[in-house]
């Protein structure tokens, strides 16, 4: 089970991201499966049609009555899913996952009548929504601080009861009986040469002397090196091309992360922030889209909810701010900038949870709203062509607007007047 979690100012905002577009080709029916109110009206559904629950405002009461006091973004909303290659939930262990979830976190402990409210929606299959208020029935505001930590532990541990997590099968190969080639290790020696060691075959000999090394054969064996005179630029380059060939003709290689033009850079000459270059990468990816397909495929791995890079960096953040306290419980100062980046990242995702359907929209033809707009606005600043026309329709009044000071003026055509004209002929 993977958990995601989001914040909003109301509940009412929440109504399209759970009902959907208005096409019947995504067949969302949201429903209510559990909830609890806490102090509101017992007369409230349970079960059935969530928009009187959202819409209504219940579980934005509590936020409302301590006013100015009340967060930016009350409203708390935690989406978890399931494996989609296990057997789907019901709707009632779905609403047993919504119960252990928010008592979990602490929004709505077992047995806390000032607990906060919550309600439980599942509009697909293998998912359930908890929408719930950050503001308890007291007056005290909930802190979500450790909340993605606390909400993602408690999933492992329900998917575990349930048996939804498999270990990977055991399969045995045919390769699995052959015996391990050495590997290859291309380094530099304190001597500063380079060297790639454990080539005994002559397919990798082949490979290295291709690549520019030099084959030496002695009582040591065979070795190859690198000649003396070879620039120290030119090493990296010769050592990451050896190393290509030989990783796709199924060599395992371990070269020097010092010789790794794929993990150096000018800032990382050791080539050990091997995260920073993935996203750098990435970067180039973006810049170098043609089509605002290839754009959107690109900022994804930015923005998608569970394994993008957003996502993954607010948890790192998190992790953070957590590993401080274990370590030093007095430095909650340091902590809590880590937790105050980690909720602006969170916002960052949140402002841009529509972006990537907007960007697939680039450049699609205007729709009928548009194209009705370009016309009102042709008929009240018509285009020089046509003004043109009108007044070659017309030469009375082509002669009339000129004056003795000079040329003719221009003067507004209506497109009734052009059309008109267009009939005449």
């Amino acid at each position: 089970m993977i958990a995601h979690l989001q914040r909003a100012a109301t509940t009412a905002a929440l109504i399209p991201a759970l009902y959907g577009q208005d096409d019947p080709r995504y067949r969302l029916r949201p429903r209510l499966i559990a909830a609890d109110y806490r102090g509101a009206d017992k007369q409230l559904p349970l079960f059935g049609d969530p928009q009187e629950v959202l819409g209504g405002g219940v579980l934005d009461a509590p936020a409302a009555r301590i006013g100015a006091r009340a967060p930016d973004r009350p409203v708390w909303l935690c989406s978890v899913r399931s494996d989609p290659r296990q057997p789907d939930l019901t709707d009632a262990q779905w609403a047993d996952v919504a119960r252990r979830v928010v008592a979990a976190t602490g929004l709505a402990p077992e047995g806390d009548p000032d607990g906060c409210r919550w309600a439980a929606i599942r509009n697909l299959d293998r998912s359930v929504h908890i929408v719930a208020t950050l503001v308890r029935e007291d007056g005290h505001i909930h802190s979500s601080y450790r909340d993605a930590f606390h909400v993602q532990a408690e999933c492992n541990r329900i998917a575990t009861e349930l048996g939804l997590t498999r270990s990977a099968p055991s399969i045995t190969t045919a390769k699995d009986y052959r015996m391990p080639a050495p590997v290859i290790t291309i380094s530099i020696e304190p001597s500063g040469s380079v060297t790639a060691k454990g080539s005994s075959d002559d397919l990798s000999a082949t490979l290295l002397r291709t690549a520019g090394f030099r084959q030496t054969e002695d009582w040591y064996g065979r070795r190859h090196r690198l000649p003396t005179t070879t620039a120290t630029p030119d090493r990296a380059a010769i050592a990451t091309h050896a190393t290509e060939m030989l990783r796709a003709a199924r060599y395992s290689v371990d070269l020097d992360p010092k010789l790794d033009l794929n993990r150096l850079t000018p800032t990382d000459p050791n080539g050990l922030k091997v995260t920073g270059q993935q996203v750098l990468q990435l970067t180039d990816r973006i810049r170098g889209a043609a089509t605002a397909a290839q754009a959107a495929e690109a900022i994804d791995q930015l923005l998608d909810p569970d394994d993008g890079v957003l996502a993954r960096l607010r948890e790192a953040l998190e992790a953070a701010a957590e590993q401080v306290t274990d370590l030093d419980p007095d430095e909650y100062e340091l902590s809590d900038r880590f937790s105050t980046a980690a909720e602006w990242v969170g916002t960052a995702e949140a402002e841009l949870v529509d972006a990537i359907g907007d960007l697939r929209s680039l450049g699609a033809p205007p729709d009928g709203r548009e194209l009705a707009r370009q016309e009102q606005t042709a008929a009240v600043y018509p285009s020089p062509a046509v003004t043109s026309a009108a007044l070659a329709v017309s030469p009375a009044a082509a002669a009339g607007l000129r004056t003795t000071a000079g040329p003719a003026a221009p003067v507004p055509v209506s497109a009734a007047a052009v059309s008109g004209a267009g009939r005449g002929r």
